[in-house]
């Protein structure tokens, strides 16, 4: 049995999945070091996680099985959501407005009414 510790799930999400945004890379990092990982690379260990992570809680997959669909189908029918999903993290984050820019806004554009 394998443990990964959060740091290195951290890093290795970071790198893999930077779009990822940061308190999910805390909350997987977290859920994959607290468990003994049996044949699975941390790459599979983080694809595994996600891949659940994202099924049971931003998809339909837990109504379609309540509603008599099987497990197969379901996760047929959500997979090119959970897929879009990780494709997201994969992409850089977009540029954050630096906090110079964003007090120009909040004072409209550098005319305070003087």
């Amino acid at each position: 049995m394998t443990r990964y510790s959060i740091e290195a799930v951290s890093a290795h999400i970071r790198r893999k999945h930077p779009g990822c945004p940061e308190f999910a890379v805390a909350w997987f990092a977290a859920e994959i070091a607290s468990k003994s990982w049996k044949r699975a690379s941390l790459g599979k260990a983080v694809g595994i996680t996600m891949q659940t992570h994202l099924r049971h809680h931003h998809t339909n997959y837990d109504t379609l099985l309540l509603s008599g669909i099987d497990r197969l189908e379901a996760r047929r029918r959500v997979q090119p959501r959970v897929n879009a999903m990780i494709h997201s993290w994969s992409k850089p984050k977009p540029l954050q407005p630096t906090s110079e820019h964003q007090d120009d806004r909040k004072e409209g554009g550098g005319n305070n009414g003087s």
